[in-house]
C-alpha cells in the first residue's frame, strides 16, 4: 500500500487510481476534479502583441482526452458526486444539476483575444445531496487571484488549485460520509473534508502534488477561495 499521508480524517495515497488504488471506491460521494480533455495553454505577450503559446510548467496528466475521468465515473456508478469540467469537453453523463464557478477573482491575463473564459462547470449526479429553501443558487463567485505572482496556483503549486472555500461549501451540500477524490490534485478537497469534520481518501498520480497536498495538510491552511 503506497500510503503517502494519514492522519485522522484523511488518507491519501500516491499511485493510479484506476490500476493500483481503488480504495476511494469504498467511500460515501465521490468529489474531484478529474482531468476532462482540454489540455489548456495559456499565452504569453503584451497587450498590444498577438502574445506566444507558451506551454504549461506543470500539465496535468491524462489532460489530452476525458478516458481516465469517464473510467472513474464507470467505477463508480450511480452513487451520488460532484465533477468539474468544462463546457470544451463533453459532459460526463448523466447530469442532474450543473453549477457554474465563475472565477470572479481572475485578471484578464495579457493575451489579446475578443472573449475570456471565466468559469468552470461543476456537475452534480446523484440522490441524498442536502436539500434548503430557499436552495443553493447555480453560480458560485470565488474572489482569491487565481494567476500572477500572487495568485493561488502560484502560491499553492498547481496549475490548477480549487479554492478551499469553494469546496467546503460543494461538500456541505454532499450526502454524509466519507469523502473520495481519485484526482486529488494539491488536496483542496481532502482539506475541504477534513474542515468540515468528514474523513475523505484521495489518490494522486504525481507525488509532486502528493508532497504539496501533505504539506497543506500538516500546517495551518490559508484559505485562498472566500467565496462571494
Amino acid at each position: 500500500m503506497s500510503i503517502y499521508y494519514e492522519d485522522e480524517w484523511v488518507t491519501l495515497y500516491l499511485g493510479d487510481c484506476l490500476t493500483e488504488h481503488r480504495e476511494w471506491l469504498d467511500a460515501d460521494v465521490l468529489v474531484t476534479d478529474p482531468p476532462y480533455g482540454i489540455a489548456a495553454e495559456s499565452k504569453s505577450g503584451t497587450y498590444r502583441g498577438k502574445g506566444s503559446q507558451d506551454r504549461r510548467v506543470n500539465p496535468i496528466a491524462g489532460d489530452k482526452s476525458t478516458k481516465a475521468r469517464d473510467d472513474v465515473i464507470a467505477l463508480w456508478g450511480d452513487g451520488p458526486r460532484v465533477v468539474f469540467g468544462s463546457w470544451r469537453a463533453d459532459r460526463p453523463n448523466p447530469v442532474d444539476h450543473r453549477l457554474i464557478w465563475h472565477k470572479k477573482g481572475s485578471v484578464l491575463g495579457i493575451a489579446r483575444a475578443s472573449f475570456i473564459s471565466q468559469d468552470e462547470e461543476i456537475y452534480i449526479t446523484g440522490k441524498g445531496f442536502v436539500r434548503t429553501s430557499p436552495p443553493m443558487r447555480s453560480v458560485i463567485a470565488t474572489t482569491e487571484p487565481r494567476q500572477g505572482k500572487y495568485g493561488a496556483s502560484a502560491l499553492i503549486g498547481h496549475p490548477t488549485p480549487k479554492p478551499l472555500g469553494l469546496m467546503e461549501m460543494l461538500i456541505e451540500r454532499c450526502p454524509d460520509g466519507v469523502v473520495s477524490d481519485p484526482f486529488a490534485g494539491s488536496g483542496s478537497t481532502l482539506i475541504a473534508a477534513r474542515m468540515l469534520g468528514r474523513k475523505s481518501v484521495g489518490v494522486e498520480l504525481d507525488e509532486r502534488y502528493c508532497e504539496i497536498t501533505a504539506k497543506r495538510l500538516s500546517q495551518d491552511i490559508l484559505d485562498f477561495g472566500a467565496t462571494a
